[in-house]
C-alpha cells in the first residue's frame, strides 16, 4: 500500500518533460528516469502492481522519496538523465560497468600547428577526438603508421615557441619542422585536415588526392616529393587492409547489438565508414536483471553516445527501441550531429546480416567475460585458501586491510588504508590520513597514529567496546585530526580478518602495540617487507617465506603495492599543493606564469637558484616580476 504522503505528492506532479529520481531511506539514489510527462510516468510505477516485473516491484518497495527536475524538452531530459546516472550510479539503472576510460585519438586543432596524441579524457576544449578504442595497442600502432603518412609534430607548445634548430624527427621525415618555420601554417593545416578525414573513415577521398599530388609531382620531375607521397599512400593502405569491406556504397553507420544473460549485458558496436568496417568495440554493462532488450539498448545508447566523438548518419540496431525512447534519442543524436540521424532495425539484406554478425560477436564476448570471471574467481579463492594455510589461519580471510606510510624527510606525512574483500580491491573502503601528531621522520609513530585513529573511529561507532582505548600506544598516536576522505559505517564498522603493514619487524611491533590497546591483538597481523618479500609474524624470530610462484604471495604483493600507490599518490598531491601555494603567494604570479616557471625549471629549488635574468627569460615573465620572485624565494 502506497504511503499517503506519496499518494498526495504524486497528484501534484507537473505534466511536463523532466527527470525523476527515486531515493531510498538514507537518501541514496535508487533509480533515475526521464519522462515526456512526469506525472503520468511516475504514477505508472505505483499502479497495477500485478503487471510489474519483480525488479520494478522491488524498486518501488524501497522508495521513500521522489525528486523531480523539470526540463524544457524531452531531449533535455534525456541529456540530464544520462548525466545523473553517471554521477550517482543508481543500482536499478543499467550502466556501463567498466570504470576504465577508453583511449581516444586527440587532434589539437585548437592550437597552432596541431599535435596528435592519445588521451582517455574527452574535454570541451576545441580539439577533435576520434574513438573510443578498446585496444590501446592498436591505437598506438595506427598512430605509428599514420605518422609516416602525416608527419605531425609531437613537441610541446613551449618547445615550438622557442623556435631554433629542428629536432631529429624532421630529418627522418616524421615532422614538417614548424619549430624552424620549415612549413607554412596553411600547408600543415591541410595535412592535419586530411588525417582527420582519414580517421573519420573518409579514406577514399584522401587517397585520391594523394595519388593526384604524386602523379603531378612525378610529371614536374619532383621525384623526391613523389616518393614521399608514394610512401604515404602505402602506409595508409596498410591500415585499410585491416578493414573489412561490407558495402560498395559510401555508407556511414554504427551497428549496435546486445547479448544479455542475468545481470550482465555486452554491447557490440561496429563502425562502418564509406562502406568499410573501420573498427569495433564492446562494452560491458550491469543492472540488466529483468530488463527488456529494447530498454537495455536505449540505456546503452544514451550513455555511449553522450561521450562519443562522432555521430554517424545511420545507426542499425538488433532490436526495436521503446517507442517513447526512439523519438527522444533520435532527436538528441540529430542535435549532436547537426543533421538528421536515423535509427533503423533492418529486416533483410546486407544490413540485416551485419546486425546479426554484431549480435554474434556480442554473445561471444559475453561468454568470454563469464569464463574470465570464473577463472579469476577460482584464482582468487585458491589464493585466499593458500594464504590461510601458510599463515595458519582457521579460515580464509574475507576482509584484509593493509596500511602504509609515505613522507619526505617527515614532511607532508600521510597514511593509507586499503581494503581487499574476497581477494578484490574494495576501493569504496579505502581511506587516507594526514599525519597530525608526529614530527620528524618517525614511520613507526606515524603508523601508530593511523591505526589508532582507524580503530578509535570503530570504537566510537560501537563496533568495539568502551569509549576510549584501555591504553595509549607510544609514539604520540593521538586521535587528533579528521580523516581526509569521507567516513562511514561501511568503512570502519567492520573489523578486518587480516591486517598487513608495509614493513618489517619494527612496523609490526608498532602496529601490535596499538592493537593491544584496543584488545584486538587476536586479529592476525603481519608485516610484509618489500626487499625480500618476507612475512614477519608476531612472536616468531624467522620470517615466513612464501614460494615465489605462490598465488598467495602474488595476492599479498598486489595488496601491499596498492597501499603503497595510494599513500604515495596522496603524498605527492600534498607536496604539489605546497609548491603551487608558495608561488601563488607571490604578487604578479598567476596560473600561467606559475606553470611556465615550473615547466621551465622543474622544481621550486631550481626556481630559487635561478638568476633574475634567467627568471625573466621564461615566456610570460618580465624583469619586474622576476625580481619579486627572487626576493620572495
Amino acid at each position: 500500500m502506497l504511503r499517503q504522503d506519496l499518494q498526495d505528492w504524486l497528484a501534484t506532479l507537473p505534466q511536463r518533460p523532466g527527470v525523476y529520481l527515486f531515493r531510498g531511506d538514507e537518501g541514496q539514489v535508487l533509480y533515475v528516469g526521464k519522462a515526456k510527462n512526469l506525472r503520468a510516468r511516475v504514477r505508472s510505477y505505483f499502479q497495477r502492481p500485478a503487471q510489474m516485473t519483480g525488479r520494478i516491484l522491488h524498486l518501488v518497495n524501497q522508495v521513500e522519496h521522489i525528486e523531480t527536475i523539470v526540463t524544457g524538452t524531452e531531449v533535455e531530459a534525456l541529456v540530464l538523465e544520462a548525466n545523473l546516472i553517471k554521477r550517482h550510479k543508481p543500482p536499478y539503472n543499467i550502466r556501463l560497468r567498466d570504470d576504465k576510460q577508453y583511449p581516444y585519438i586527440k587532434v589539437t586543432v585548437n592550437e597552432p600547428f596541431p599535435r596528435v596524441m592519445i588521451t582517455r579524457s574527452v574535454q570541451n576544449d576545441g580539439a577533435r577526438y576520434f574513438g573510443p578504442y578498446t585496444d590501446p595497442g592498436a591505437v598506438k600502432e595506427t598512430l605509428k603508421v599514420l605518422r609516416r603518412a602525416f608527419p605531425y609534430r609531437t613537441c610541446s607548445n613551449y618547445r615550438l615557441a622557442q623556435e631554433g634548430r629542428p629536432c631529429l624527427y624532421y630529418y627522418i621525415g616524421r615532422c614538417l619542422g614548424p619549430c624552424d618555420n620549415l612549413t607554412t601554417a596553411e600547408e600543415y593545416d591541410a595535412m592535419i585536415e586530411e588525417m582527420c578525414q582519414f580517421l573519420e573513415g573518409r579514406s577514399d577521398g584522401v587517397l585520391q588526392r594523394l595519388e593526384k599530388r604524386m602523379h603531378r609531382a612525378a610529371e614536374e620531375l619532383d621525384f623526391e616529393q613523389a616518393a614521399q607521397l608514394r610512401d604515404q599512400i602505402r602506409a595508409l593502405r596498410r591500415v585499410l587492409e585491416r578493414q573489412q569491406v561490407i558495402s560498395g556504397r559510401l555508407e556511414e553507420q554504427d551497428v549496435v547489438a546486445l547479448a544479455m544473460e542475468g545481470d550482465q549485458i555486452c554491447a557490440q558496436v561496429f563502425f562502418v565508414r564509406e562502406g568499410r568496417v573501420v573498427g569495433r568495440d564492446h562494452f560491458m554493462l550491469q543492472g540488466g536483471e529483468g530488463v527488456e532488450p529494447g530498454e537495455a539498448l536505449a540505456a546503452f545508447m544514451k550513455q555511449h553516445y553522450a561521450g562519443a566523438a562522432f555521430i554517424p548518419r545511420e545507426i542499425l540496431v538488433a532490436v526495436d527501441l521503446p517507442p517513447e525512447e526512439q523519438e527522444a534519442i533520435t532527436d538528441w543524436l540529430t542535435q549532436l550531429r547537426g543533421s538528421r540521424v536515423f535509427i533503423r532495425r533492418p529486416q533483410r539484406g546486407d544490413k540485416r546480416r551485419l546486425v546479426e554478425l554484431a549480435a554474434e560477436n556480442a554473445r561471444v564476448m559475453l561468454e568470454q567475460e563469464h569464463q574470465r570471471q570464473e577463472l579469476d574467481q577460482q584464482r582468487t579463492t585458491g589464493a585466499l585458501a593458500e594464504l590461510a594455510d601458510y599463515l595458519h589461519l582457521d579460515v580464509p580471510p574475507e576482509r584484509i586491510e593493509c596500511y602504509d606510510i609515505s613522507n619526505f624527510q617527515g614532511r607532508e606525512a600521510v597514511g593509507a588504508m586499503v581494503v581487499f574483500h574476497g581477494g578484490r580491491a574494495h576501493k569504496d573502503h579505502y581511506r587516507r590520513f594526514k599525519i597530525h601528531t608526529v614530527e620528524g621522520s618517525n614511520d613507526y609513530a606515524m603508523l601508530q597514529e593511523v591505526l589508532y585513529r582507524r580503530f578509535r573511529r570503530a570504537q566510537t561507532m560501537g563496533v568495539l567496546p568502551g569509549g576510549t582505548a584501555e591504553g595509549r600506544p607510544s609514539g604520540n598516536a593521538g586521535d587528533q585530526g579528521p580523516l581526509v576522505m569521507p567516513t562511514g559505517a561501511d568503512a570502519f564498522g567492520t573489523l578486518p580478518d587480516l591486517i598487513l603493514v608495509d614493513g618489517g619487524k619494527g612496523q609490526l611491533s608498532a602496529a601490535l602495540e596499538v592493537l593491544r590497546a584496543f584488545n584486538l591483538d587476536h586479529i592476525p597481523t603481519f608485516g610484509l617487507a618489500e626487499k625480500q618479500e618476507h612475512l614477519f609474524a608476531p612472536g616468531r624470530k624467522e620470517p615466513i617465506v612464501l614460494p615465489a610462484d605462490s598465488p598467495a604471495l602474488h595476492l599479498l604483493q598486489r595488496i601491499r603495492d596498492e597501499a603503497h600507490r595510494f599513500a604515495v599518490s596522496y603524498h605527492r598531491k600534498l607536496r604539489s599543493r605546497g609548491i603551487r601555494s608558495l608561488l601563488d603567494d607571490i604578487p604578479g604570479i598567476g596560473r600561467k606564469r606559475r606553470n611556465a616557471l615550473l615547466k621551465h625549471f622543474g622544481s621550486i629549488d631550481a626556481i630559487r637558484a635561478a638568476s633574475v635574468e634567467e627568471l625573466a627569460a621564461v615566456p610570460g615573465m618580465n624583469m619586474k616580476v622576476a625580481r619579486t620572485v627572487k626576493e620572495r624565494l
